[in-house]
């Protein structure tokens, strides 16, 4: 893994960067791609590849996407066949950056390039950095120039589609799991398809059970197609109905209906996004048809459990570990008919890392996403977990890396975008971290918890342009959720902090105490309950309060990092009882939350 994380920061011209290196160079490569990582660089190095057949395919495929090829020479690289064949390609098509290490001169073929000099130990010093940048972002070179001035989206794949969610006909609600599980595989079976831009899930959701006009999505998506259907689950029968919408003209493309016995499940599936492709007249590499035809199981009990578990994740209220239990132990019973089901234990591993982060239960999350990622590489949301981990251990370079892997592979994930807003923040880089915020926001329009991070990152810097914008997004998509389900504690706390940031104090505590007396042992409804009281009310004790029972029960050591690095806590710094209170639990790492059964505090007087 590289330890580059994509920020997006100093560099307008965001390139996809291929490095290229000798093995003898490893730290170097790993020190530079971290570093163009954080300009805002997308950077692919064979570290990413496991040993295998398709080791060459993936090198070549990455090769072929890249905007810029750098190079690093050195005594090995230049005894290097691969290096010098990618080298070769990269010059050949105009797209070569060379970086001279410790003096090295390049091999002949080579030498003509300007070429930036650097030592082993400084490939990633501002000074080389900052000719790097420049060589990305310099017009006068023309096909490094292109990546900041590419034809957008549709235009340079020339397919875009919306999968809208598919209509559960069965008459049983609670078969609605099943329909958009389906709906969800289709969509993720076409972006796997690199001739067609595809509108995420999430946006896709956004027109469910509504009567909707193919036209006016399309027009409102920027998508040329539109994709609907309906599923009827009966038995052992399924029926699926699928056509493929003309966004334009409203002209029926292609239209199937599928009715078997439900063990056919994984081959409807895979002749209907065959049929898709198909009828848009798009090309499907072989290693993409293989890609579209892999469901991760085989065991259709296993892949159904897998669906309802992955509904209850999606759909379930954020923080109530209710959600996150009924995650685990259906995961669980997935696994049980195939051990070897790597989506099943990745969800479960996000379900229990949930459960020790936010429960201080006893839960560990490693082992599942471990063997997730042994079965298959390539699934992104195990990585947030490990990046978890190693940050609790205090191995934050490894936990970078992995939070690196996890936004190469899926960059449009909501858990993978909000883990890296998270460990930004707890590093202290609010400006990144506030972008990240509001990308997994943007991935989910029921999502409050991570734009009300993004409005405190706002808030800290006084960017008064964003606060008022994200704080009436946050107490929007708050009050909806309330108003769908009461109990929703943390959601509570979330458009509390809103509010008390747009100056609407009573109703911030009114909610606060809501919040309070329906959840009390949740840690994120009592942390976010102090960062209201210090930061905005200035409740300095109250805060103090109710911290007391989070620090009294918090078994994360993250949790602890966050805390100190966050700025609506300045309030409480020098107070003695909490300075007393921290230091208490820092020395007492080992001690089993199941020891300490707060009193549960409820704020019944305010001091303000």
């Amino acid at each position: 893994m590289s330890n580059c994380v994509l920020y997006q920061s100093r560099s307008l011209c965001l390139a996809r960067v291929f490095l290229s290196y000798a093995r003898e160079d490893r730290d170097a490569a790993g020190k530079l791609a971290a570093s163009l990582g954080e300009a805002g660089h997308q950077v692919w190095w064979d570290r990413y590849i496991r040993g295998g057949s398709r080791f060459g395919a993936e090198i070549d495929r990455q090769l072929a996407d890249a905007d810029a090829v750098v190079v690093l020479w050195s005594p090995a690289s230049v005894e290097s066949s691969w290096v010098q064949d990618e080298a070769a390609e990269a010059r050949d098509s105009g797209r070569l950056i060379p970086i001279a290490v410790d003096g090295c001169r390049p091999p002949l073929g080579f030498r003509q390039f300007h070429t930036i000099s650097a030592s082993t130990s400084s490939c990633a010093s501002s000074k080389v950095l900052d000719q790097l940048l420049e060589a990305l972002g310099n017009d006068s070179t023309a096909p490094i120039a292109k990546a900041d001035a590419r034809k957008p989206f549709d235009d340079q794949k020339g397919a875009s589609v919306c999968v809208l969610p598919f209509v559960n006909m069965s008459g049983d609600p609670e078969q609605e799991y099943f329909s958009d599980g389906i709906t969800e595989d289709i969509t993720t079976d076409l972006s796997k398809v690199s001739a067609l831009a595809v509108t995420a899930r999430n946006t896709a959701f956004t027109f469910k059970g509504r009567s909707v006009n193919v036209h006016e999505i399309a027009e409102s998506l920027g998508v040329s197609h539109v994709v609907e259907g309906s599923v009827r689950k009966s038995g052992n029968r399924v029926r699926i109905s699928a056509q493929l919408v003309d966004g334009n003209t409203g002209d029926q493309l292609w239209a199937e209906r599928y009715d078997r016995e439900l063990t056919d499940i994984f081959a409807i599936q895979d002749e209907l996004s065959s049929a898709i492709v198909a009828a848009l007249q798009v090309r499907l590499l072989p290693e993409e048809k293989s890609a579209i035809q892999y469901r991760g199981t085989s065991n259709v009990d296993a892949y159904n459990l897998y669906l309802m578990a992955r509904q209850q994740w999606v759909s379930g209220a954020y923080g109530d570990y209710r959600r996150d239990e009924a995650v685990v132990r259906i995961s669980q019973q997935a696994i049980a008919l195939d051990g070897d089901y790597a989506e099943a234990w990745a969800l479960m591993s996000l379900a229990q890392s949930e459960l020790k982060i936010w429960r201080g239960m006893d839960a560990n999350a490693l082992p599942a996403a471990e063997r997730a990622l042994e079965l298959n590489p390539n699934l992104a949301e195990p990585y947030c977990v490990k990046a978890r981990a190693l940050e609790e251990e205090g191995n934050e370079e490894d936990a970078n890396a992995c939070i690196t892997r996890a936004l190469a592979l899926s960059p449009e994930s909501w858990e993978v975008n909000r883990e890296a807003a998270r460990m930004m923040y707890r590093q202290g880089r609010l400006r990144e971290a506030a972008r990240y915020f509001e990308k997994a926001a943007s991935l989910d329009d029921t999502d409050c918890h991570n734009m009300s991070m993004a409005l405190c990152c706002y808030n800290a810097f006084g960017d008064k342009e964003h606060i008022e914008r994200a704080a009436r997004v946050t107490i929007e998509r708050s009050s909806r959720a309330v108003a769908s389900d009461p109990t929703n504690a943390a959601t509570l706390t979330f458009g509390a902090l809103a509010l008390g940031i747009l100056g609407e104090h009573d109703r911030a505590k009114d909610w606060v105490r809501r919040a309070l007396l329906i959840d009390p042992e949740n840690l994120d409804v009592r942390y976010n309950s102090a960062c209201l009281l210090v930061n905005t009310l200035n409740d300095v004790q109250s805060g103090i309060d109710v911290l007391e029972a989070f620090l009294e029960r918090v078994q994360s050591k993250n949790h602890i990092k966050h805390l100190e690095a966050d700025p609506d806590l300045n309030g409480i710094r020098t107070e003695p009882r909490f300075q007393q209170m921290l230091a208490t639990r820092k020395s007492g790492w080992g001690s089993r939350a199941s020891a300490h059964r707060s009193r549960y505090l409820y704020l019944s007087g305010f001091r303000s």
